[in-house]
């Protein structure tokens, strides 16, 4: 086997989730596995170098994975010619102008959403990559998980007819960080910062929505700060200036409807954290992180409205398990394997700038919409 390594800068891998999804398990467990496997005897194997604000927590994180390189000078790690990728992770409010550099510096770029703060600056992005002739491509980790993966065979194979209507729930009670911590970090619930649950959320449901069912068309959204005080790190109450609930509804471009819940602040009834139940001519699927059910129309059951007897049915037990039929890998690391293969090999790869700035859209567009009280057209976008 031939070894190719590929330095990859990885910027903001100090929080939660560049750390756990991005270094841990996806980068690190690339390596762990022997490299990616490009065929023809050659294996890829991924370099990363550690980047950051924090000198101390980027020493202890490589010294924890026994990793050798890393630094606190983005300007000195983007000039160095052997780092072919760019890896973002920050928060959002950092975001555009650290790859503005990276395009300008010539690297591959591959970066967490929303790309930017607004519209304009997502297609600006994407249209420096384009000149720059560069590879670019943005996380779309949803689409890789097994439920979504189960649903998406069954759409595939017909199973639903026409598909009529798609409903979402996400979320989970995040504790204010008084009397408990709160499990997501503060700048989430100041708009200053970046944070709302809007431009964290509606740029995934733009691409689940783009992927499986069609094309968002148009939005209508209500939006609101149901805690408005919560508690810092450092044990500080501060105002919650961004949104933490979002109740929104969006006309595919195939006909059908969907309607989506994100909340911060509703405690969990439901198998998973996030579901989405699909309804069609011909069956229905109810798909989580993992897990997808189906009814068929043929074992649908008769319910018949009666609020004055006790229902005697058990609804959940009439609904049959899809199973796994392979193996799902972290969907994380998938997508990051297929990005890796897009600048190893120039395999195709469509979740890239573009595809993040229609997410950076969809919430511009909710957030619009709740404003100012009605619907906005989504138009498609292009450079």
């Amino acid at each position: 086997m031939t070894r190719r390594t590929v330095r990859i800068a990885m910027n903001g891998v100090t929080g939660r989730m560049g750390y756990r999804q991005h270094l841990v398990r996806s980068i690190l467990a690339i390596r762990d596995q022997g490299g990616l496997d490009l065929g023809d005897g050659e294996v890829l194997w991924p370099e990363p170098v550690l980047v950051g604000r924090r000198e101390h927590a980027l020493r202890d994180l490589a010294d924890r994975h026994g990793l050798t390189e890393w630094s606190t000078d983005l300007d000195a790690v983007l000039a160095d010619d052997t780092t072919e990728i760019y890896f973002d992770a920050q928060v959002t409010s950092a975001r555009v102008d650290a790859l503005t550099r990276a395009i300008a510096a010539g690297k591959h770029i591959y970066t967490e959403k929303p790309t930017a703060t607004d519209t304009a600056g997502a297609l600006e992005l994407a249209r420096l990559a384009r000149a720059a002739g560069i590879k670019h491509g943005v996380v779309q980790d949803k689409i890789f998980l097994p439920g979504l993966r189960k649903l998406k065979r069954l759409i595939d194979g017909g199973f639903f007819g026409e598909i009529l209507s798609v409903r979402g729930e996400f979320g989970y009670w995040v504790f204010e960080g008084d009397w408990q911590e709160a499990q997501r970090p503060s700048w989430n619930y100041r708009a200053e910062d970046g944070g709302g649950i809007v431009v964290d959320m509606f740029p995934h449901w733009e691409y689940v929505l783009h992927e499986l069912f069609g094309r968002v068309t148009s939005v209508t959204a209500h939006v609101t700060t149901h805690v408005p005080q919560r508690w810092d790190e450092d044990g500080k109450p501060y105002a919650a200036t961004a949104d933490d609930a979002a109740y929104g509804i969006f006309q595919l471009a195939g006909g059908a409807v969907a309607q989506i819940n994100s909340s911060w602040a509703v405690r969990v009834h439901r198998d998973e954290l996030v579901e989405f139940q699909v309804d069609g001519t011909h069956g229905s699927a109810v798909a989580g992180l993992r897990g997808c059910r189906v009814q068929h129309r043929s074992a649908t059951p008769k319910p018949v409205w009666n609020p004055d007897v006790p229902v005697t049915e058990a609804f959940r037990d009439q609904w049959q398990e899809v199973p796994d039929n392979t193996v799902f890998d972290n969907g994380f690391k998938a997508q990051w394997e297929l990005f890796l293969r897009h600048v190893a090999l120039d395999e195709p790869y469509h979740w890239d700038l573009l595809a993040g700035a229609r997410g950076v859209q969809l919430a511009e567009l909710g957030l619009k919409s709740s404003a100012d009280g009605r619907r906005y057209d989504v138009p498609e976008l292009s450079l």
